[in-house]
C-alpha cells in the first residue's frame, strides 16, 4: 500500500490488533507511525529493536510484600494510553523478539498491562533490502497483522508541498517521479529514497540557491543514487541557465558539448528519451504528420547527440531494465536503418 493509504488501515486495525509495517529503508515508515499517533492525540513511545536487550523489556526484579516481581521500565509502564512503536523489531535478537510476545499479543509485561486505548505498531525492513533484518519467529509473525508499504511519488509530492521541501526537488521529481526511490544496492553506496531527498532539501535550504556547483555535486553524491545525482545537477543547471529540452528540440540551442556539462547532457538525454516514450505512438499508422515530423527531428538529434556522447545516445534508445523496448518498434527500425552505427554500438 502507499503512505497515503496506511493511516486509514491503522485507524481500523491498529486500534484492535497490533500491526507490523514492512518497507524499504527511507520511505517514511517511522514518520507515518508518529504522525498517526499524533492524529489520535497519543504520545508515541519508540523502542528500537537493535538497541534493546531482553531485560530492557522485562524489567528488573523487586521485592513487594516479601515476594519478587518484575518492574517494567518507566518508558513502557505508563498510566495514560499511548502508541508503542516497535521500530526495527525484526532486527532485534531472538531473545528480544521473544520478550515482545506477551506485550504484542496480550498487551502485558508481567503484572503490567497497557492502558485501554493504547496501540502497538511495529515496523522493519525486509531482508531483500540489504538491511539489518533477522528471521522473525513464526510465533511472532502470527501475533501481528502485516502490511507492506511502498514509496508513492504522488503521496510524497502532496506532502512535500506543505513540508517546505526545496522547490528544485519538488519540480524535479514532478518531472522524474521514477527517481523518488531506488532499490538499495548490494554494496555500501548511497541510494535515493524519500528520506534522502528530504535530507538534500534541508542542505539546499541551508546553503541557499546560490550554492556553488561543486558543493551541489558533493551533496547530491552523498544523498542520491549516482545516476540520479548527476541528472539532478543537470536539472539545476537548466533552472539556473534556462537551458531546456524544448530549446534543443526546436533547434534554438545545440546539445551541450563541454566536458563540464556532461551531467546536463545526461539529464537532457534522459528527458529526451522520456519525451519519445510519451509522445510516439505504438504504431506508425497512428502517428499524425506532426508526430512523424517530430520522429524525423528526433533521429537528427540522435545523430548530433552520438557525435558528442555515444553513451548518452545509446541511453535514449536503450531497453527497460527487464529488456523490454521502451520506444516503439517502428521508430527503432527506422533508427537501425538510418543510424546503424548507434545500434551496432548498443549491441
Amino acid at each position: 500500500m502507499t503512505p497515503g493509504q496506511l493511516p486509514d488501515v491503522l485507524l481500523h486495525v491498529a486500534v484492535v490488533r497490533p500491526v507490523f509495517v514492512w518497507g524499504a529503508p527511507g520511505i517514511g515508515k517511522s514518520s507515518l507511525v508518529r504522525d498517526f499517533a499524533a492524529s489520535l492525540g497519543l504520545e508515541c513511545v519508540t523502542l528500537v529493536g537493535t538497541q534493546l536487550a531482553a531485560e530492557d523489556l522485562i524489567g528488573v526484579p523487586e521485592l513487594r510484600d516479601g515476594r519478587s516481581r518484575f518492574a517494567p521500565p518507566e518508558s513502557i509502564a505508563r498510566d495514560e494510553p499511548y502508541c508503542l512503536f516497535l521500530d526495527e523489531l525484526n532486527a532485534s535478537t531472538p531473545e528480544v523478539q521473544k520478550a515482545f510476545y506477551s506485550l504484542i499479543l496480550d498487551r502485558r509485561i508481567g503484572a503490567y498491562e497497557l492502558p485501554p486505548g493504547s496501540i502497538v505498531i511495529g515496523a522493519g525492513n525486509r531482508s531483500t533490502d540489504n538491511a539489518l533484518a533477522r528471521p522473525m519467529a513464526s510465533a511472532l509473525v502470527n501475533r501481528l497483522v502485516h502490511v507492506h508499504l511502498r514509496a508513492s511519488v504522488d503521496d510524497w509530492l502532496a506532502w512535500a508541498g506543505g513540508a517546505g521541501i526545496h522547490r528544485w526537488i519538488v519540480d524535479y521529481l514532478t518531472e522524474r517521479p521514477d527517481q523518488l526511490w531506488s532499490a538499495p544496492p548490494k554494496v555500501e553506496e548511497v541510494f535515493s529514497t524519500p528520506r534522502s531527498w528530504h535530507m538534500l532539501s534541508d542542505a539546499l535550504r541551508s546553503y541557499g540557491e546560490d550554492i556553488p556547483e561543486q558543493t551541489l555535486r558533493l551533496l547530491t553524491a552523498g544523498t542520491l543514487t549516482p545516476a540520479h545525482a548527476s541528472a539532478f545537477c543537470g536539472y539545476v543547471k537548466i533552472v539556473r541557465h534556462r537551458y531546456g529540452l524544448d530549446a534543443v528540440v526546436r533547434g534554438d540551442v545545440a546539445w551541450p558539448a563541454a566536458p563540464a556539462d556532461r551531467d546536463l547532457l545526461y539529464f537532457l538525454a534522459e528527458s529526451f528519451r522520456a519525451r519519445l516514450v510519451k509522445d510516439l505512438p505504438a504504431g506508425k499508422q497512428h502517428a499524425s504528420p506532426a508526430l512523424r515530423q517530430f520522429a524525423h527531428r528526433a533521429k537528427a538529434l540522435l545523430v548530433e547527440l552520438a557525435e558528442i556522447s555515444l553513451e548518452c545516445a545509446q541511453l535514449v534508445i536503450a531497453t527497460d531494465e527487464d529488456g523490454t523496448p521502451a520506444l516503439p518498434a517502428w521508430f527503432l527500425v527506422e533508427v537501425s536503418r538510418d543510424l546503424p552505427r548507434l545500434v551496432a554500438a548498443r549491441a
